[in-house]
């Protein structure tokens, strides 16, 4: 049990500013070993955002809670997967060749596509949120919140364990996650972690799970084509896109909360 806690708290420090016990340690093998917490890092996020949100919604209007809700997630991971989806957009925007696309990746200057596509991506992400507040009830808000951090980081585990990493250098902060591609058993536990937030969604979580499926399977094939496999860049954006898509099903016309 205390092993299992050290590799959560492993896949914590890597994925966000929450401080961890000093005990925990850090190796490479520890953090590859750490992957299938992913989702529960996920959850965390997830659950710490619904948080503030059903909090700043008894005092403020719902584009303000929002608002505050986004932050919170931005602030506890360092805008560490938007900054992924931002540099992916400049480099599978501005790149032709698999070499160029992973130098404009590793370049820390902010193009034109990296700033057009975080805008869209969190103007999207604003008004499904704004959506999802005015149609829910708190409970189910809450889990919405928590299954959609959740199974997004599922989506980027599934990338990683169909791919192999591609980037050689070894200052590379992602490349010692990515050792060895995640077991049956690490997918199987991550993959439930995902989906028990989605229990209290019922029927609309059908949508959701879809949209966010959806990414995944556009993303191992794109990937392979353009990289020959995945970076950390691209596991950003993976996540950042599969959130979007689980929210896009989730709120969709007809569906089980219109």
């Amino acid at each position: 049990m205390r092993e299992e806690l050290r590799l959560f708290f492993t896949a914590l420090q890597f994925f966000t500013r929450v401080p961890v016990p000093a005990w925990v340690g850090w190796s490479p093998a520890q953090l590859n070993a750490s992957a299938r917490h992913f989702p529960t890092v996920g959850a965390l996020v997830g659950a710490l955002c619904a948080l503030v949100l059903l909090a700043a919604l008894r005092v403020w209007s719902a584009p303000i809670a929002v608002l505050l809700a986004m932050a919170t997630g931005v602030l506890l991971t360092g805008a560490f997967h938007e900054d992924g989806f931002a540099d992916s957009c400049d480099g599978f925007g501005g790149g032709f060749t698999r070499e160029r696309v992973l130098a404009i990746m590793k370049d820390s200057r902010v193009g034109s596509y990296a700033t057009i596509g975080v805008a869209l991506l969190l103007a999207l992400k604003y008004q499904l949120l704004l959506t999802l507040v005015a149609r829910l009830d708190a409970l189910t808000l809450a889990a919405a919140l928590v299954a959609s951090h959740a199974v997004s980081r599922l989506a980027a585990l599934g990338v990683m364990a169909r791919l192999d990493y591609v980037r050689d250098d070894d200052s590379a902060k992602s490349k010692p996650i990515a050792q060895t591609r995640p077991g049956a058993g690490a997918l199987l536990f991550a993959t439930t972690v995902a989906l028990l937030p989605c229990v209290p969604l019922g029927t609309a979580a059908g949508p959701a799970l879809l949209g966010a499926a959806l990414v995944w399977l556009a993303a191992v094939p794109y990937l392979r084509r353009r990289l020959g496999g995945y970076v950390g860049d691209a596991l950003g954006a993976t996540q950042q896109l599969a959130e979007i898509g689980f929210l896009l099903g989730l709120s969709a016309r007809g569906g089980a909360w219109s």
